[in-house]
């Protein structure tokens, strides 16, 4: 199927349903899966593409068949237009659901001043001998008629108080057709609603009329609450009301309650009609010019000579079937579109747009000829100057003078709706990436300072230092650090580095430890600052033994062999707070920070060297301790510390924050679960003679 024009109304509907009907996870997922945009322009117009893209997709994760969701869709998209502004210019449509059908096309033509680009389907009804309807749908767009009774009932329901059935009997290609070449025929069943059985009682008549209101009322809150939540169009409908008494039918059909009374002779001379009527063709079976208005014959100067054929002069253009009497009898109730051909029009007037006529066919049976009761086509002030023509040139009682003057102002007003939705679309994309920019920019603060430190200095407050009675403190550095400088490029420092502290900044978020600084080569965390937690000699713990198994899978540039880092951690008061404008950093102070540091300075390659108070801090909490012994410590003098070998009850994967293996065989599981009871009480024996130094 060749591509059409599709507004971005269409698309906006279909979102709508999806999200009201299905939730926005499916929208969301629908709209990635087709591969379109989040938001549609009203009056932008887009390809059919999209709109066919986008109910398949809806099908396959819906799972629905494409007739069942274009029925959906079809009922929706009445309800739809309704809350966008469109409710009263469908209601006035006509009296019953016939007259409705039959002046769709009315108001096709009629919105098509608006939507320019709109190639909307046409409709003819047929009345069977048994009574039933047939309705005859037009489209260039093939496969989308299942459309038309999720419409056609919601219509009838909604407007009429009916229910109504339909059923496709056939579905061909109408050869007589220029365009709109797929014709479907439906029959439809209509069946009003019975008003419910009352018991016998002496009621007032107009309390009555006022509880059936009331009903109606609550009835259609009832239908719209669902609906309060969708996009709404601007609701100016004065510019309808120009052409709503064309168009509007009362209540009922008026033809059945009098008998119009006809004079024996038309009272108007001829001279009088064609200047009563300036645009008017009157033609024969054989298309045989018999008569023309004034002002048709000033812009088509052809048409002044009788018995010329008036599809010499014009070609139809809506609805579009070949130029006969047959086919023009056959679509009589549509609203006829003529257009002039280039070549029959006066030179003066060919290089301009060609002249478009819009009107009514009139059958006259007594006389077999056929009247084209008509109207320029025209859409605004522009087009009027582009045809060389004036308001005078339009008959008084005419309604298109006061549709151009309208629809001026209305085009204007679509300009500035365009105008709006773009910059609104623009801003939502801004705010969207100005979002995402923030979350970077918070994340990189997040990773500087503490977060609610941070959010303080976001708000432009200040932060007070803060003491905290108990944390612990880990210093880690590399070992011979200062030879593999010496030795090794300088970019070969900073990739061992980077690879190094990467795995050291991912086991801070799984210990939830705060990682306060490094320099060079050493590594500061503390647990239980900012946030005081009381298992923060536990978390920092852990997490020493993670660093130690992580720094196993970064290689010495030189040597080609794993790193050796030590690792020092000690427990006790600090002093935390932020210092610093230009770069402001979340310093700790105290003698905690000093005797951690010195924990470090004083450890053994690959070893966790603990002081007494994180010792204690550790008892009985899973971890296996062993007495290092009685060390000299600078600036402390002697101190009995500890070394700290692994978590008897956390596996590797555990301490690393990685998926356990699920392929473990029972055998060692049973195995390790028996070490683990061998090695779970401590044993606090003097330091073996790798530890000494």
């Amino acid at each position: 199927m060749s591509s059409l024009p599709q507004y971005g109304f269409i698309n906006t509907c279909l979102k709508s349903l999806v999200i009201e009907k299905f939730g926005e996870e499916t929208w969301e997922k629908l709209k990635t899966q087709a591969e379109v945009q989040d938001t549609f322009m009203t009056y932008t117009v887009y390809d059919d593409a999209i709109t066919l893209k986008l109910i398949q997709e809806a099908c396959k994760i819906l799972d629905v068949s494409e007739d069942a969701m274009l029925k959906l869709f079809g009922e929706y998209f009445f309800t739809f237009c309704k809350m966008s502004g469109y409710d009263r210019m469908l209601q006035t449509l006509g009296g019953n659901l016939t007259e409705f059908i039959e002046n769709l096309d009315a108001l096709h033509s009629y919105l098509a001043l608006s939507y320019q680009e709109m190639n909307a389907p046409s409709f003819r009804v047929e009345k069977r001998t048994d009574g039933a309807m047939l309705l005859h749908y037009y489209s260039d767009r093939r496969g989308l008629c299942h459309i038309v009774p999720g419409i056609i009932e919601s219509v009838a329901r909604d407007f009429f108080n009916s229910e109504v059935t339909m059923e496709i009997l056939t579905q061909s290609e109408e050869k007589e057709r220029t365009g709109k070449k797929e014709h479907v025929i439906f029959l439809v069943l209509q069946k009003a609603k019975r008003p419910k059985r009352k018991t016998k009682k002496t009621i007032n008549p107009e309390s009555v009329d006022s509880h059936k209101d009331k009903e109606a009322r609550d009835v259609a809150f009832q239908k719209t609450e669902n609906y309060s939540a969708l996009p709404c169009c601007p609701e100016k409908k004065s510019h309808w009301d120009i052409v709503r008494s064309v168009v509007k039918f009362g209540k009922g059909n008026l033809s059945h309650t009098f008998d119009p009374v006809y004079p024996e002779r038309l009272w108007v001379e001829e001279r009088t009609f064609c200047n009563a009527f300036p645009f008017h063709i009157v033609f024969d079976e054989e298309l045989r010019i018999k008569q023309a208005g004034v002002n048709i014959q000033k812009f088509v100067p052809g048409l002044r000579r009788p018995g010329s054929r008036v599809d010499k002069y014009f070609t139809v253009v809506h609805p579009q079937v070949t130029f006969t009497i047959f086919s023009i009898r056959k679509f009589i109730n549509s609203q006829f579109v003529l257009r002039a051909h280039r070549e029959m029009l006066p030179d003066s007037r060919r290089n301009q747009p060609m002249l478009k006529l819009r009107g009514q066919m009139i059958w006259m049976e007594s006389i077999q000829c056929m009247m084209y009761l008509c109207s320029p086509k025209l859409r605004s002030l522009e087009e009027l100057e582009e045809q060389k023509m004036h308001i005078s040139d339009i008959a008084q009682h005419d309604t298109t003078r006061d549709l151009i003057l309208l629809n001026q102002q209305r085009l204007a007003e679509i300009e500035l709706s365009n105008q709006l939705e773009r910059k609104k679309e623009e801003l939502r994309i801004l705010s969207k990436n100005l979002e995402a920019e923030k979350k970077k920019t918070e994340t990189l603060l997040y990773a500087m300072l503490p977060k609610h430190v941070a959010n303080l200095l976001k708000e432009g407050k200040k932060v007070e230092a803060g003491e905290f009675n108990s944390c612990t403190i880990l210093f880690s550095d590399i070992v011979t650090f200062t030879n593999i400088c010496s030795a090794c490029e300088p970019i070969q420092i900073v990739n061992m580095l980077n690879s190094m502290y990467s795995k050291f900044d991912r086991l801070t978020s799984v210990h939830n430890v705060y990682k306060v600084e490094t320099i060079g080569d050493a590594y500061m965390v503390v647990g239980g600052v900012p946030v005081p937690i009381a298992s923060h000699a536990k978390r920092v713990a852990n997490f020493a033994l993670g660093m130690r198994t992580a720094a196993r899978e970064v290689m010495n540039p030189i040597t080609g062999e794993p790193i050796q880092i030590r690792v020092g951690i000690h427990t006790g008061p600090v002093l935390a707070g932020v210092v610093g404008e230009k770069m402001p950093r979340y310093c700790l102070f105290g003698d905690t920070v000093n005797t951690a540091s010195r924990m470090e300075s004083h450890g053994l390659p690959n070893k966790i060297h603990l002081s007494p108070t994180t010792f204690r801090a550790l008892q009985n909490q899973g971890f296996e301790i062993v007495e290092r012994g009685e060390i000299e410590v600078k600036g402390k003098g002697k101190m009995t510390t500890y070394i700290l070998r692994q978590n008897l009850y956390a596996t590797e994967n555990e301490i690393m924050g990685r998926a356990e293996k699920q392929h473990s065989s029972h055998t060692d599981q049973t195995g390790k679960l028996r070490e683990t009871l061998r090695s779970y009480k401590w044993k606090h024996s003097p330091c073996p003679e790798e530890f000494v130094t």
